[in-house]
C-alpha cells in the first residue's frame, strides 16, 4: 500500500460512507463501548479514560471483583460517563485443557459459583457506589446456561458477551468488533480487517436491525496500533448525525446506582 491508500484505507472509506448513507436514510446508529480486565490503575488505563474524555465517548469498564482496588475507584469516581460492570469473579480458568477457557462453566459446584459471584457483586457495590451497574460480563465471554438463569438470585439483571444478542432478554448488550487478534499474539487486528467487520455490522443494522453495535477493547495488552484504530473510529463517530452514543445505564434499561 502507498501512503496515499494505507492499509484498510478502503474499508475506512467504506465505513464512512455507510455512516453517511445512514444519515441520508434518517437511520440512526447506537454505538457502545466495553473494555475487559480492569482491576488497578495503570498507564493504559489512564490512557484509556482520557480517549473517552477527549471525545466524550461513554464507556462501560468491565472490572474484576476479587483484584479491584480503592484507588481505581478513585480514578473513575469523577468520570460521569464511566460505569462498572461485573467481570465474573477473578478471571480464572476452571474448564479443562481439551475444553475452551470457562470461570463460569459448570466445572465446579454451582452454589460455589453463586457465592462467588454474590461476593463479588457486593464487593463492586462497596468500591463503586455510584458507578457500579448490576450486569455480568463473563470471562471469556462465555457463560452455563444454568448459571445465566439464576443470576438475579444474586442481584445480577443484566449480561453482555460477544456476538449477537440473542432476542427477548431484557438488560443484555453485547458487544460485536474485538480489536485484538487474540489468535496473532494479541495483536491489534488488522486496520482492514476491523473496518470490514465494523462495514458488516452497519449494514446489518441498515437492514433495520436496531440492535445496539459493541466495541470491545482490552486496554491492558493495547499495541499502538490498537490505540491508533480507537483513535481513528471515535474521531469518525463521537460526533457523527447518523451515529449515537447513548450513556451506559439507559443503554441496559438500568436506573443509574444511588
Amino acid at each position: 500500500m502507498t501512503a496515499r491508500d494505507p492499509e484498510g484505507g478502503a474499508e475506512r472509506e467504506r465505513f464512512a460512507a455507510l455512516l453517511d448513507r445512514a444519515a441520508a436514510q434518517s437511520v440512526r446508529i447506537t454505538l457502545w463501548w466495553r473494555d475487559d480486565d480492569a482491576e488497578v490503575v495503570t498507564p493504559q488505563l489512564a490512557r484509556l479514560l482520557a480517549l473517552a474524555e477527549r471525545d466524550d465517548v461513554p464507556l462501560a469498564l468491565a472490572v474484576v471483583p476479587k483484584g479491584a482496588t480503592p484507588e481505581l475507584a478513585e480514578a473513575i469516581a469523577d468520570r460521569p460517563g464511566v460505569h462498572v460492570l461485573q467481570h465474573g469473579w477473578q478471571h480464572e480458568n476452571h474448564a479443562p485443557p481439551n475444553e475452551k477457557k470457562m470461570e463460569l462453566g459448570e466445572h465446579r459446584p454451582f452454589p460455589l459459583i453463586l457465592e462467588e459471584l454474590g461476593e463479588g457483586f457486593e464487593r463492586l457495590g462497596l468500591l463503586f457506589p455510584r458507578k457500579f451497574l448490576p450486569v455480568l460480563v463473563p470471562p471469556w465471554n462465555r457463560i452455563a446456561p444454568s448459571v445465566r438463569d439464576a443470576l438475579h438470585k444474586v442481584g445480577l439483571l443484566g449480561l453482555s458477551t460477544f456476538g449477537p444478542t440473542p432476542p427477548g432478554e431484557a438488560h443484555r448488550v453485547n458487544t460485536h468488533v474485538d480489536i485484538i487478534d487474540w489468535k496473532n499474539g494479541r495483536a491489534a487486528l488488522p486496520r482492514a480487517a476491523a473496518f470490514a467487520i465494523l462495514c458488516g455490522e452497519v449494514e446489518r443494522r441498515l437492514r433495520d436491525d436496531p440492535e445496539p453495535l459493541g466495541i470491545l477493547t482490552h486496554h491492558l495488552v493495547h499495541d499502538d496500533a490498537s490505540w491508533s484504530f480507537l483513535e481513528e473510529l471515535f474521531t469518525l463517530t463521537a460526533r457523527h448525525v447518523a451515529v449515537r452514543w447513548p450513556a451506559i445505564p439507559p443503554l441496559f434499561d438500568l436506573s443509574p446506582p444511588g
